[in-house]
């Protein structure tokens, strides 16, 4: 899914039971990916809007229940928040330290496609010309995987992956590898992931839960 964002302006904050009214004005972010970081693992989320003194998120399954998250943005930067409020698949927090509203902004409008990519690490079972083995992937984002076995792969070789579903269920994924350093290898998905649907997989790889409340 594109990630878009547009000037901002002014956004009243939310009615929700149980938010905090704040006196800080509050911009809109259209449709921003990011990930927010808690002891139960790295989630997706879109980023709805944002003031000097919290963000309102959009996630695909229901809140970690943790105290204390950090918010990825995919340039890299880092921000500690705190939860506020919740109402169904979405969520505010305010920040632990004062942040730049226009920084932030403007790192969206820099960085409009740069892809989220997860530490996740789970076992894959990997099909090539018959040959069957397995390997770890270290990290996943929407386009593609960094994997790790003790096999020799060719570079442009192409490789099915069995990866579960949103589901749980074994889904085999084709995927082309690009680059090899070592034993360690990053492939191409021949059919990405849409944003939706890598939400709710890194959830079920984590924290299964979250998808049945």
């Amino acid at each position: 899914m594109d990630v878009a964002t547009k000037p901002a302006v002014p956004d009243p904050i939310p009615d929700v039971p149980g938010a905090e009214q704040r006196a800080a004005p509050r911009f809109t972010l259209l449709i921003r990916a990011a990930k927010l970081v808690s002891a139960q693992g790295e989630f997706v989320c879109v980023i709805r809007d944002v003031s000097e003194s919290g963000v309102s998120v959009r996630l695909f399954h229901t809140l970690p229940a943790c105290s204390s998250f950090a918010l990825h943005m995919p340039a890299g930067a880092v921000y500690e928040i705190g939860p506020v409020w919740q109402r169904d698949n979405e969520a505010g927090f305010s920040f632990v330290e004062p942040v730049e509203v226009e920084r932030l902004i403007n790192e969206s409008r820099e960085y409009p496609k740069r892809g989220l990519r997860l530490g996740l690490c789970f076992p894959v079972m990997v099909n090539t010309l018959g040959m069957i083995f397995e390997a770890v992937v270290e990290n996943l984002s929407q386009q593609g995987a960094r994997l790790t076995c003790d096999r020799l792969l060719a570079i442009d070789q192409t490789v099915r992956l069995e990866l579960p579903d949103t589901e749980g269920k074994p889904r085999e994924v084709r995927a082309k590898v690009r680059w090899r350093r070592d034993l360690h290898y990053g492939v191409v998905f021949d059919d990405t992931f849409t944003l939706g649907d890598f939400a709710r997989l890194a959830a079920r790889l984590q924290a299964p839960a979250l998808l049945e409340e």
